[in-house]
C-alpha cells in the first residue's frame, strides 16, 4: 500500500489522539476535528503488557479508513510489535510507530514495516536516553517523544520534554534526512508553543481537544499557538 504520510516538510501538523475521544460518538468527533483542520488521526494501541492499559485494535483502523480521508498515525505501545505489523497495515495504517523499548528487534521491525510500503516511526519513553535512537535514525520516518509516561490520556506535560526534543532535533538534523519529530502527552495551546520552539513538527493532542466544550475550537487554538 501507499502511505498518505508525506516526508517531513517543515510544516507543523496536529494529530488528535482518539484515546481521549468519546467512544459513544467517535464518528462525530472524527468528523469535527477533520472539518476543523486536523492533519492526521493518532491511534494509540495498547496491549496491557507494555503499558497497563488496553485500547484499540485493527477493527477501529479499518473503520476509520472507510470513513475519513485523514492519514492514520498508529502508535504501537506493545511488547511485540512484529505481531501487529500485518494486521494494522492491512487495516489501513499509514504510519506505524513502535517503541525502542519493545522486546522485538526494533531494527528488524522497522525494515518489515517499510517493506509493506508504509511509513515507520520510533518512540521513546520519558526515561529513555535520547542518544539511544541514534542506531535506528537512518531507518525511521518519524521520532515520537513521549512527554508523559505512556498508557493513559490526560496526564500533565513533563517539564523536561522540551530539552529532550531539542536534543533529538539536533540528532535528526545531523542525518540530513526528512524525519518528523512528533510529541505526545499534555499538549495544549500553551505547551504546543514550547515544543514547536524546541523542534517538534507533529503535535499529538487528546484531552485538550476532545475534553473541550468545542473540540474544533480547541484544535484551532493549538494550531494557532504553534
Amino acid at each position: 500500500m501507499t502511505s498518505k504520510i508525506p516526508p517531513a516538510n517543515g510544516k507543523i501538523y496536529v494529530a488528535p489522539s482518539l484515546l481521549s475521544a468519546d467512544l459513544w460518538q467517535l464518528g462525530q468527533d472524527v468528523q469535527r476535528v477533520e472539518l476543523a483542520g486536523a492533519d492526521w488521526l493518532h491511534v494509540d494501541v495498547m496491549d496491557g503488557h507494555f503499558v497497563p492499559n488496553l485500547s484499540f485494535g485493527p477493527a477501529l483502523v479499518r473503520s476509520l479508513k472507510k470513513n475519513t480521508s485523514l492519514p492514520l498515525d498508529v502508535h504501537l505501545m506493545v511488547e511485540h510489535p512484529a505481531r501487529f505489523i500485518e494486521p494494522f497495515t492491512k487495516a489501513g495504517a499509514d504510519l506505524l510507530t513502535v517503541h525502542l523499548e519493545a522486546q522485538d528487534d526494533v531494527k528488524d521491525v522497522l525494515k518489515q514495516i517499510h517493506a509493506l510500503g508504509i511509513k515507520v516511526g520510533v518512540s521513546i519513553k520519558p526515561d529513555t536516553d535520547v542518544r539511544s535512537i541514534i542506531p535506528v535514525l537512518e531507518e525511521t520516518d518519524l521520532i515520537l517523544v513521549m512527554s508523559v509516561y505512556p498508557g493513559f490520556g490526560g496526564q500533565e506535560f513533563l517539564p523536561e520534554a522540551p530539552e529532550r526534543i531539542r536534543q533529538i532535533r539536533q540528532l535528526i538534523t545531523k542525518t540530513n534526512r526528512p524525519v518528523w519529530l512528533e510529541v505526545d502527552g499534555g499538549i495544549n495551546a500553551q505547551t504546543a508553543r514550547e515544543v514547536v520552539q524546541a523542534g517538534a513538527d507533529v503535535l499529538v493532542a487528546g484531552n485538550a481537544i476532545f475534553s473541550a466544550k468545542d473540540p474544533a475550537v480547541a484544535l484551532k487554538q493549538i494550531k494557532q499557538a504553534s
